[in-house]
C-alpha cells in the first residue's frame, strides 16, 4: 500500500471512529451536562444515555424539514415513521428524548451510514461518482424496512428531501432549504468522492464539480458550497503533499484563505477549547462556526489524533459531524488508524470490507 492509500484508509476509518465516539453526547450544548452524564467526560465508546438535557427533538417536524408539526391526526403519511425511520416514530415528540436513543457503544449514526452508502455506490461504479446511482441507493437505504441503521433521528435535510419526494418533485430537485441547510453535516459524505476519484487521476476541478453536484442534492446553499470547495482543496493538499511538507502550514493556509482565520495567532493565546468552541465560535452545526472549529482542532491536535477526537467529543454541540470531518483531516495528516477504537466499532468488519473494496477500484483503475 502506497502512502496516499495509507492516508485514505486512515481518513475513512477515523471518520467512523469520531462519529461513534461523539454519538452519546451529540447536541449536548452545555459541557457541564456531559460531565453529569459521563463523569470525567467521554473517554471511550458509550451507549446513548436515556435522558438528553438539550434535546429539542420534540419540536422538529415529522412531516418535513425544520421545526413544526408533529402530526397527531394521521390523515397523511408522515415522513418520520411512514417513509423513513420506520418503526421509530413513537420516540418523537417526547421531552428530553435522546436523538440517538437505543444506540449502543460503537454504533454509528445515520449520516455516517449515508457515507457508507456512498462508498458502496462509488465501488459499484468502479470508483466514479454518479449522482443518479447515489440517489437510487440513498432512497433505497432510507426507506428500507426494517431500517438498515440503528438511528432514531434524521436531520432536517433528510426529512425535507423525502417530503419533497412524496409531493412528486423530481428527485434531483428534492433538496430542501431550512435554517440549518448551511451546516457541517453537508460535508460528511464529501471525502469518499475526493479520495476515490483523485486516486484514479480524475482532475481536481472535475472532482470539485462532482462534490458540488452531490452537495446540492441535499444541501443547496452557496456559502456551504464555497466551504465545500475549500474542504476538497484541503483534502487534496493533505493527500498529495510531499513527505517533508508541513501539514500545519497547509492548515494555516487553508484557514486564512477559507475563512480568514489566523490559526497560529489563535492557538498562541492558549485559550481553553471550550472558550474557542463555545464562545469564539458556536458549537452548533452552522458552517460559519463549525468549519473554523474543525480547522482549529485539527491544527492544535495534529500530532495527537486520539486527544483531538476526545476534545471534540467533550465540547458537545454538533460534535458528531465536526468529528467526522476532523477525523478525515487527522487521518490524512498522520496516516494512522486509531485501531484501539476502530476495532470496537459495532460494524467494523463490514466497514473494513467496504473501504477495501473502494480502495481496490483505485488500484485496478488508476
Amino acid at each position: 500500500m502506497n502512502l496516499s492509500h495509507k492516508k485514505v484508509e486512515a481518513a475513512l476509518k477515523n471518520m467512523f471512529v469520531a462519529d461513534a465516539l461523539a454519538m452519546p453526547v451529540h447536541w449536548f450544548y452545555n459541557p457541564v451536562d456531559i460531565e453529569k452524564a459521563f463523569p470525567g467526560g467521554v473517554t471511550r465508546f458509550e451507549a446513548a444515555p436515556a435522558m438528553h438535557p438539550s434535546s429539542i427533538m420534540s419540536l422538529h417536524s415529522t412531516l418535513a424539514g425544520g421545526r413544526g408539526v408533529q402530526q397527531k391526526n394521521r390523515r397523511q403519511r408522515e415522513i418520520v415513521g411512514d417513509v423513513i425511520l420506520k418503526g421509530k416514530r413513537p420516540f418523537w415528540g417526547q421531552p428530553n428524548q435522546h436523538y440517538h436513543q437505543g444506540m449502543l457503544a460503537g454504533d454509528n449514526t445515520l449520516n455516517a451510514h449515508c457515507a457508507r452508502v456512498l462508498i458502496r455506490t462509488l465501488t459499484a461504479n468502479r470508483g466514479h461518482y454518479d449522482k443518479q446511482r447515489f440517489l437510487d441507493d440513498y432512497i433505497d437505504f432510507m426507506t428500507a424496512y426494517p431500517p438498515r441503521h440503528p438511528d432514531t433521528y434524521a436531520e432536517s435535510y433528510h426529512r425535507g428531501f423525502f417530503a419533497n419526494l412524496e409531493s412528486g418533485k423530481p428527485r434531483e430537485l428534492c433538496a430542501a432549504k431550512t435554517h440549518d441547510t448551511p451546516s457541517i453535516g453537508g460535508l460528511v459524505t464529501i471525502a469518499p468522492i475526493v479520495f476515490s476519484e483523485r486516486l484514479q487521476g480524475v482532475s481536481l476541478s472535475e472532482v470539485k464539480e462532482h462534490c458540488l453536484q452531490h452537495l446540492y442534492l441535499t444541501h443547496p446553499d452557496e456559502m456551504l458550497a464555497g466551504v465545500c470547495g475549500d474542504y476538497v482543496q484541503l483534502l487534496d493538499d493533505l493527500l498529495f503533499r510531499d513527505p517533508d511538507q508541513d501539514s500545519a502550514a497547509i492548515l494555516v493556509h487553508a484557514a486564512k484563505n477559507s475563512c480568514g482565520l489566523d490559526l497560529e495567532n489563535l492557538t498562541k493565546k492558549s485559550l481553553d477549547d471550550r472558550h474557542v468552541v463555545g464562545r469564539v465560535f458556536s458549537s452548533a452545526c452552522y458552517i460559519t462556526d463549525s468549519w473554523p472549529s474543525v480547522l482549529y482542532l485539527a491544527y492544535k491536535y495534529a500530532a495527537t489524533p486520539q486527544q483531538a477526537l476526545l476534545a471534540n467529543t467533550n465540547l458537545g454541540g454538533d460534535n458528531v459531524h465536526r468529528g467526522i470531518v476532523l477525523g478525515v483531516l487527522l487521518g490524512l495528516i498522520t496516516g494512522e488508524v486509531l485501531h484501539g477504537w476502530f476495532d470496537q466499532l459495532s460494524q467494523h468488519l463490514e466497514i473494513i470490507q467496504e473501504i477495501n473494496a473502494l480502495m481496490a477500484t483505485s488500484i485496478t483503475e488508476g
